[in-house]
């Protein structure tokens, strides 16, 4: 009896990504002018500084008043930030795409890694001298600083979770969820600090993120040592 090729298995059903609905004339000159906003105050930060830029130069070099900056952004703190909201977006795409079979913190690290290194490279719709530029503002600027650290508690919420689906816990009363996503959240703030000190030597934001991250997986029970 002659063997007969195996069957291939037909593909599953391909779905296709919703066509985004085009933007009206309207939109489409709003987001213009919040792009130009950003732009311009990326060009006047990387020029004077973070805290010597006014709102009203930035809004000044769009050829807008300063209360059309404000239907846009709360501060300039805001506009300096857009880099980190887009950053954490991105990383919550990544959370939710990536496979399952992974334990949380060797997927958190990845991702981390893997989104820092898309920024540094201008990747995925990332700016990398605009990276560059936030990381030194935030290391100069205390106001900025806060700033950051703000959001990034804001975004603590969202990112627990999405940590809380992948472990299939319930973060009402599962408190790891909440302790995974603190956890990430610091290490990103570790690694900048590390980043601010020259006797670590770090050059890239990326091996920094790398080194925080394996901290966290290989676990914190470090034994007692000497001073």
């Amino acid at each position: 009896m002659t063997a007969t090729a195996p069957q291939a298995r037909p593909a599953g059903p391909q779905v296709r990504p919703a066509r985004p609905e085009p933007l009206g004339r309207r939109e489409r000159k709003k987001r213009q002018t919040r792009q130009a906003l950003v732009d311009a105050a990326f060009r006047l930060f990387a020029e004077k500084g973070f805290d010597a830029t006014t709102v009203d130069e930035i809004a000044e070099a769009v050829e807008v008043s300063s209360r059309t900056f404000f239907r846009y952004f709360a501060s300039k703190e805001d506009v300096a930030l857009t880099f980190q909201e887009e950053q954490h977006h991105a990383i919550m795409r990544m959370v939710a795409e990536r496979y399952t079979d992974e334990p949380i913190m060797t997927a958190l690290r990845r991702i981390a890694v893997d989104a820092t290194r898309a920024a540094e490279r201008g990747e995925l719709g990332f700016d990398p001298a605009r990276f560059r530029c936030l990381l030194d503002l935030t290391a100069g600027s205390a106001t900025l600083m806060a700033g950051s650290l703000e959001l990034a508690q804001k975004k603590q919420a969202e990112m627990t979770r999405l940590v809380a689906e992948r472990m299939g816990a319930d973060p009402a009363v599962d408190v790891r969820p909440h302790v995974v996503a603190a956890a990430a959240v610091s290490a990103f703030r570790a690694a900048a600090e590390a980043m601010r000190s020259p006797e670590m030597g770090y050059e890239r934001m990326s091996d920094a993120v790398d080194d925080a991250f394996a901290v966290l997986e290989q676990g914190l029970n470090f034994p007692p040592g000497r001073p």
